[in-house]
């Protein structure tokens, strides 16, 4: 087990019913305790698991869920296989009563991940309600065993509620990914590349550079009611410490979405930059650093603005033309 000495910080007096804009621009971790302290869903779940559970299904629209169900019982986490040619689970297509059943006993990993609560569970926002200040976030629900989730990052803000059971969550600035030995970009458990590093009992002879992120690493534990932001990109270990734990969490974009996904971005330049010679890849280093990663008004004000084109700010019109050259070129 990692040993971390220092947590994250904590925002109290936070009601879900009024937020400080502020918070939810944060680019550092904030835990907001007691946030949805009075929801439906974190009552029932302080008063037993079975409440919980009952409650959720009164919720759901009777629509089959896809759950992850682990191969053994030593193995808590959604992870790879031995030799990363496959995983430790197996997608299952559940009756969602069903597998609340089985959540409640069964000892092997049983997870149902990203699972959006409009469709699957249509009357959870109306009676468990959240004021974002005009945000039109993307809305899951987690639910799961005693399983752990591999560190990894998402592009989007993230504000992350604990419902039922408790959570631990470990994390780590963006900065720190050479250090997390992140595994395969294109085959992953569960979306996300994830750390290759098993945090309850970390190989330092085959990961070293782990040591230098944990001591960049804060931690916190939240029980139902407790929420906790998470800043785009920064990386996350999370782990179910109850038999029934759930989670209901909000993705939103700072950007408009017309902008695309970086990630995107970054498979294209693997594809097309990556392998380039040395001193080509320098050149086009050059031209990254210029005209993504130091983006300045005054290095484009020899440019007359209404010509600066892509080089300076990209409105809807723009973006859907480049995306058609891109995928017109990328379909040659």
């Amino acid at each position: 087990m990692i040993a971390v000495d220092k947590h994250v910080a904590e925002h109290a007096g936070v009601s879900s019913r009024e937020i400080d804009p502020g918070l939810l621009e944060s680019t550092t971790p904030i835990v907001l305790r007691g946030i949805a302290g009075d929801w439906p869903l974190a009552q029932a779940a302080k008063n037993s698991d079975a409440a919980f559970l009952s409650l959720l299904n009164d919720y759901h629209s009777g629509e089959p869920v896809v759950t992850y169900q682990g191969l053994t019982e030593d193995d808590p986490r959604v992870f790879y296989n031995h030799d990363l040619s496959g995983f430790n689970f197996q997608p299952v297509q559940s009756d969602f009563p069903a597998f609340c059943n089985q959540l409640t006993k069964d000892k092997k990993l049983l997870y149902m991940g990203s699972t959006m609560v409009d469709r699957w569970f249509p009357e959870l926002r109306t009676e468990n309600p959240i004021s974002l200040s005009g945000i039109d976030p993307l809305v899951s629900l987690w639910l799961g065993n005693h399983s752990r989730i591999a560190a990894h990052c998402d592009f989007p803000q993230n504000l992350a509620i604990v419902v039922a059971g408790k959570r631990r969550f470990t994390l780590f600035p963006p900065d720190q990914l050479e250090n997390l030995y992140i595994g395969p970009l294109d085959f992953t458990p569960a979306g996300q590349a994830i750390s290759l590093v098993d945090f309850d009992a970390p190989d330092f002879s085959k990961y070293p550079r782990f040591k230098e992120a944990l001591s960049h690493a804060t931690i916190t534990e939240l029980e139902p009611g407790d929420g906790i932001i998470i800043p785009s990109m920064w990386w996350h270990h999370v782990e179910g410490l109850s038999q029934v734990n759930g989670l209901v969490n909000y993705w939103w974009r700072t950007t408009p979405g017309y902008l695309g996904n970086p990630m995107l971005a970054l498979k294209l330049a693997m594809l097309s930059v990556g392998q380039l010679p040395d001193a080509q890849r320098e050149a086009w280093r050059s031209h990254f650093e210029h005209f993504v990663f130091n983006r300045d008004e005054a290095k484009m004000a020899h440019i007359p603005k209404q010509q600066q084109g892509i080089a300076g700010e990209i409105n809807e019109l723009q973006a859907r033309q480049l995306r058609a050259e891109l995928l017109n070129k990328l379909n040659r």
